[in-house]
């Protein structure tokens, strides 16, 4: 066994930025790994080229109907930062970990709050709306986001602009809490992929 080896392992402890363990992500080295195992996953990694943990969990996020649209987007932005395009230069600190696009319910509600002065139970509130994607309570519900913003200094088209930005999202966000939670599993499992094959 591992402990055997190295008494002192703890899975717990393998550390995220492992160099090995995300080059064999970054080629698509995925067999038998914990949602990265799928022919459609591998190609997208190939492509990425992850280089950091939060890659893997955007990626992670995305793979899926309807967000999976956008993971060319997010590969292009990762790939030439230069072209990244923010809603507005306020929400850079929320999105630059998925390089300018919305990945998750969070990032969703922390852009309402910050646009509309929102609470994250009316943001969350919001989110939940939008995702019923009836006409008449949309607009409404944008209605109100507009009013709140320009309260706040924004002009009524950036805030309006903002709101649309925010609705395909609202409908299949990730939580990023279990992104997270899935891709650490994944990646131990990777990391013992490549440290301890035998045991693994």
């Amino acid at each position: 066994s591992i402990k055997e080896k190295k008494p002192e392992f703890d899975y717990k402890n393998i550390l995220l930025t492992d160099k090995k363990t995300l080059n064999a992500f970054a080629k698509g080295q995925t067999d038998d790994v914990f949602q990265f195992e799928s022919p459609g996953m591998k190609k997208i990694l190939r492509k990425c080229k992850p280089e950091r943990f939060e890659d893997l969990t955007s990626l992670n996020a995305l793979y899926r109907p309807g967000p999976m649209d956008y993971i060319p987007i997010y590969i292009d932005y990762k790939q030439n930062p230069e072209t990244i395009h923010y809603p507005d230069p306020c929400l850079e600190e929320i999105l630059k970990e998925t390089y300018g696009l919305i990945v998750y319910q969070e990032q969703l509600m922390q852009v309402a709050k910050k646009i509309a002065g929102y609470s994250f139970g009316e943001a969350d509130m919001l989110r939940r709306a939008m995702g019923k994607k009836r006409p008449e309570i949309l607009m409404q519900k944008k209605k109100d986001f507009v009013e709140c913003a320009i309260k706040r200094g924004f002009t009524e088209e950036n805030a309006s602009q903002i709101y649309e930005i925010l609705i395909p999202f609202a409908g299949y966000g990730f939580n990023k809490s279990h992104a997270v939670a899935y891709t650490k599993m994944a990646f131990w499992e990777m990391y013992l992929k490549m440290h301890y094959n035998e045991e693994y």
